[in-house]
């Protein structure tokens, strides 16, 4: 019998729960041997439910308790979660966790004080939620340079996009949707605004590197200046517009970013719509791959939690290795970058021409139905510090600028 111990027990907690007792019996089939939940750390209490017998409130229970080898940490945040995951694996304890936050601050450095202890630090439901991805890029492709990774990394921001593509929705009507429906937490600056994407990809951005990425060096913006204008031109052109993350090695260089990007209908993203997630990674050897499915929710994000708990049952007398290390990567400037941009410019096409052609070259022009007194346009692939060149003499002209992923 494996003993474990789950730190917190709100939505993914109580659904790790649910998803260890619910599937036990092929769970331990699996195993070779039965997988028990020893503890549940909370403040609350929680009379009626079943939980209620094995709740505790003093982590030195758990810590200092020999029987408990593995721990669960699924309380979120910084503090005390990075605390009380240190503790138990400079005790002997494994650690599987969803948390992105603490994992994008201080995954590397817990990785080697697991690999120290010959215990396991493992973290798939931090990046794609119930997609499994870490896993993969850990076993199945230890062959393969990664030289792109691609997502949709946040449900919210998702299913926001989605509904003001198909529907002509403007933000504020589909963030309002959102929160009502569940899809958006009532403070949803994490989600708008990429922080949690940027996280995310700062993690995926450290696996393939082999080094640390810190999510503050990544270029992120959000989606909160997206509007139904935008929208009419992406349709226009047969694109749409999707809060991307992205790693990519340039050379020598890795460069990553999280922002809004037109997607043509051939991209592999494309439509990839709603809640739903994915993941496209492009290999050295295995060219193109992606994973799909629902990037949170309190069952899937559980079910991927168990996944590592069950791992690191195979493996308690064996770390798994370190997937990065704490020597930071210093990322490509991003006004080296070079991709595609599309303006939205206000005033007149037939006499701003010139002007435009003068300053960017060769572009494509777009018009939208509807729109009056602006057009659009794509510009050639140039990099982004030549753009902002460029783009600075029509301050004041420019409404919007939402760059074009190939």
């Amino acid at each position: 019998m494996v003993k474990i111990a789950v730190l917190g027990y709100g939505t993914v907690g109580s659904g790790v729960v649910e998803v260890i007792r619910t599937n036990q019996d092929v769970i331990g089939e699996r195993l070779g041997e039965e997988l028990c939940i020893k503890y549940v750390l909370d403040l609350k209490e929680f009379p009626g439910d079943p939980v209620q017998e094995i709740i505790t409130h003093d982590f030195e229970e758990i810590v200092s308790d020999d029987e408990v080898k593995i721990v669960v940490e699924v309380m979120g945040g910084i503090e005390p979660a990075y605390t009380f995951v240190k503790r138990c694996l400079e005790a002997g304890k494994s650690v599987a966790t969803s948390n992105k936050a603490l994992v994008a601050k201080h995954g590397a450095q817990l990785q080697e004080i697991a690999r120290e202890h010959n215990v396991n630090f493992l973290f798939e439901a931090s990046v794609g939620g119930g997609i499994p991805i870490l896993r993969p890029l850990r076993s199945s492709l230890t062959g393969d340079v990664i030289e792109e990774i691609a997502g949709i990394l946040n449900g919210t921001t998702n299913y926001m996009m989605t509904k003001m593509f198909y529907e002509g929705a403007d933000y504020d009507e589909v963030l309002r949707e959102a929160q009502a429906n569940g899809f958006a937490e009532r403070n949803p600056e994490a989600d708008v605004e990429g922080y949690d994407a940027c996280r995310k990809i700062a993690i995926l951005s450290s696996i393939i590197s082999g080094k640390q990425v810190d999510f503050e060096d990544i270029y992120c913006e959000g989606i909160t200046k997206i509007t139904v204008e935008d929208m009419k031109y992406a349709r226009a052109m047969g694109m749409t517009i999707k809060l991307l993350a992205t790693c990519r090695r340039d050379g020598e260089k890795l460069n990553a970013m999280v922002a809004p990007c037109l997607l043509r209908a051939e991209h592999p993203l494309f439509a990839v719509n709603g809640v739903f997630n994915s993941i496209f990674v492009h290999g050295n050897m295995l060219g193109d791959a992606m994973f799909y499915g629902s990037g949170a929710g309190k069952l899937p994000t559980a079910s991927a939690v168990v996944g590592d708990v069950i791992e690191e049952a195979r493996n308690l007398d064996r770390n798994l290795g370190v997937m990065w290390t704490q020597e930071k990567l210093a990322l490509e400037d991003m006004k080296e970058v070079e991709r595609r941009f599309f303006v939205r410019m206000k005033g007149s096409l037939e006499t701003m021409r010139r002007s435009v052609d003068d300053a960017f070259g060769a572009v494509q022009y777009v018009r939208a139905e509807g729109l009056e007194d602006e057009f659009g346009f794509v510009t050639e692939k140039m990099p982004e510090g030549a753009y902002d060149a460029k783009a600075e003499s029509f301050r004041g002209q420019i409404a919007a600028m939402i760059r074009v992923e190939e």
